[in-house]
C-alpha cells in the first residue's frame, strides 16, 4: 500500500512507509530530523539513536538536498510539525542520490532561478502556487461545467488573426502558413450556434515583445460564450464567475495562501454586483492623476492601476472606443463611437483579467469591418457562416489564468504562475 504525507492523519499509530525527498537535514545530538516531502505536503521525520535501525545514524549523511528516499516508521500527531503530524522513524533507504543541488537555501538572483526553473518548482513558494494554480483551474471547469455549459475545445493552429495581426507567431502548415492561436472566441462563436452556452480553455500566444510583469507570450486563457447575451448579460455572468473562483480559492487553499504570506481580507470582499464605469468615466478619471493619457486610447498598466486603486471590488470599464476594438465588436446603435465591450481590473493594481464583449451578429457590418482593418475575407468565410445561417447576439469573454493566479496569491510577477513560463527573450528551460 502506498502513503502519502497529506494522508497521515489516517494512520496516526500506524507503521508507514513515505517515499519522497529530502527537503531539509538536521543534527541534534542523539537525534536528527529529515523534512520529507512528497509533493504532497511536508512531513518531519525523527530518527532517535537508540530505536533506528542499526547504521541508520552512520548513514545520515547520504541525505542531501533532494535525494529521493524510502522511510519506514510510526505515525504520530505532533502540532508544532508542518501538517500536525510527524514520523517517528527507524530506517531510511536511499533511491536516489542528489549531490551539489544547485538551490541552496541561500538568497538567488531572478534570473538564475529561471535558467533553474525545473528544480525552482520544487521550493515551497512555488508549490504552493502551483497548487492555488490547479484549484482556480477546477473551480473554473466546474463553474461552467455546473451551469450547462458545453467544453467545446478550439484550435491552436488558425488561418486567421483573431487580436491584430501584429503580435501573431507565423508558422508552416505543409504547404499553408498558419498562426499560433491568440484566442478560441471566434470559434466558440460557432460552437454556441450549435449549443447555446459553451467555453474553451487551452493556451494562447502573443508574440508582443514586451516585459512588463503582466505579460507571458504563452499563456492559458478560459473563453465563454452565450448565445442572446449581451454585453449586460455578459458582465452578470462575468463577475459571478469571479466572485466564484475567487472565494472558492480562498477557502479551499487556506494553507497554500498562508505560506504565501498573501493577505486575504481584500479578496473576501470580491462578491458581486461588482461597480461598472463607462469609458468616458475611467478615461475622465485617469486624466486627473495622468495627464499624459490620451482620451480614445488603450489603458495601459498605470492607467487601470488608476482606476481599480478606487474600488475595493474589481471594476468593470464598458463600452470602449470603436477605434481601439476588434472588427467583431458590436458598436452600440445610441454611441456608435462607442463598442458593447467591457474589460474587468482586478483590485490592489492587478489590472485587467477580463476582456470581452457582445460581438457583431450582422453579416454586412461584419464584412465592412474585416475589409476596414485590413483583413483578408477569404480567410473569414467560415465565420461569417455563423451570421449567414441564423444570425443571432452573443457575448463572451476571456479570462487569463495566468495573471488572476499572480492577482489571488498576491505575486509581483507573472513568471511564477505557469510551471514553465514563456517570456519575451526567454524560451528555456
Amino acid at each position: 500500500m502506498r502513503y502519502y504525507i497529506e494522508d497521515l492523519k489516517k494512520y496516526v499509530g500506524q507503521k508507514v512507509e513515505l517515499k519522497g525527498w529530502a527537503y531539509n537535514v538536521r543534527s541534534s545530538g542523539k537525534i536528527k530530523f529529515l523534512l520529507l516531502r512528497d509533493g504532497t505536503g511536508l512531513c518531519q521525520c525523527v530518527f532517535l539513536k537508540n530505536e533506528s535501525d542499526e547504521g541508520v545514524f552512520d548513514r545520515f549523511e547520504e541525505l542531501t538536498q533532494e535525494t529521493s528516499v524510502k522511510v519506514t516508521g510510526t505515525v504520530r500527531e505532533e502540532k508544532r510539525s508542518p501538517g500536525g503530524f510527524e514520523l517517528t522513524a527507524t530506517n531510511f533507504e536511499v533511491i536516489g542520490k542528489s549531490a551539489d543541488y544547485p538551490i541552496t537555501p541561500k538568497e538567488h538572483g531572478t534570473d538564475f532561478l529561471m535558467n533553474n526553473r525545473h528544480l525552482w518548482l520544487r521550493s515551497k513558494r512555488q508549490h504552493a502556487i502551483m497548487r492555488v494554480r490547479a484549484e482556480l483551474i477546477r473551480a473554473i471547469r466546474d463553474f461552467f461545467d455546473g451551469r450547462g455549459f458545453t467544453l467545446t475545445d478550439a484550435p491552436i493552429f488558425t488561418p486567421n488573426a483573431c487580436e491584430g495581426t501584429t503580435t501573431l507567431f507565423e508558422t508552416k502548415y505543409f504547404d499553408e502558413k498558419a498562426y499560433l492561436s491568440q484566442s478560441g472566441q471566434l470559434y466558440m462563436e460557432a460552437t454556441a450556434a450549435a449549443f447555446g452556452k459553451v467555453y474553451c480553455f487551452g493556451p494562447t500566444f502573443r508574440a508582443e515583445k514586451s516585459k512588463t510583469r503582466r505579460h507571458l507570450i504563452e499563456f492559458w486563457m478560459v473563453e465563454p460564450e452565450v448565445a442572446f447575451n449581451d454585453l449586460y448579460d455578459n458582465m452578470e455572468l462575468a463577475e459571478q464567475f469571479v466572485e466564484y473562483i475567487v472565494q472558492r480559492v480562498i477557502t479551499n487553499k487556506k494553507d497554500e495562501m498562508a505560506a504565501l504570506e498573501r493577505n486575504i481580507e481584500p479578496l473576501s470582499r470580491v462578491k458581486a454586483p461588482f461597480p461598472r464605469l463607462h469609458y468616458a468615466e475611467a478615461s475622465a478619471m485617469i486624466k486627473k492623476e495622468n495627464p499624459e493619457f490620451i482620451d480614445g486610447g488603450d489603458f495601459g498598466g498605470t492607467d487601470e492601476t488608476i482606476v481599480s486603486s478606487k474600488f475595493e471590488k474589481p471594476v468593470f470599464v464598458h463600452h470602449f472606443p470603436t477605434a481601439i476594438k476588434a472588427f467583431y465588436m458590436k458598436e452600440d446603435a445610441k454611441e456608435p463611437q462607442y463598442t458593447m465591450s467591457c474589460d474587468l481590473l482586478a483590485t490592489e493594481g492587478y489590472g485587467e483579467i477580463i476582456g470581452g464583449g457582445q460581438r457583431e451578429e450582422s453579416i454586412e457590418v461584419l464584412k465592412k469591418k474585416i475589409k476596414e482593418h485590413g483583413l483578408n475575407e477569404e480567410f473569414f468565410q467560415w465565420y461569417l457562416d455563423v451570421r449567414r445561417y441564423g444570425s443571432f447576439p452573443h457575448a463572451g469573454f476571456g479570462l487569463g489564468i495566468e495573471r488572476t493566479l499572480a492577482w489571488i496569491c498576491g505575486l509581483p510577477h507573472v513568471r511564477e504562475t505557469i510551471p514553465f513560463p514563456r517570456l519575451y527573450g526567454r524560451s528555456h528551460p
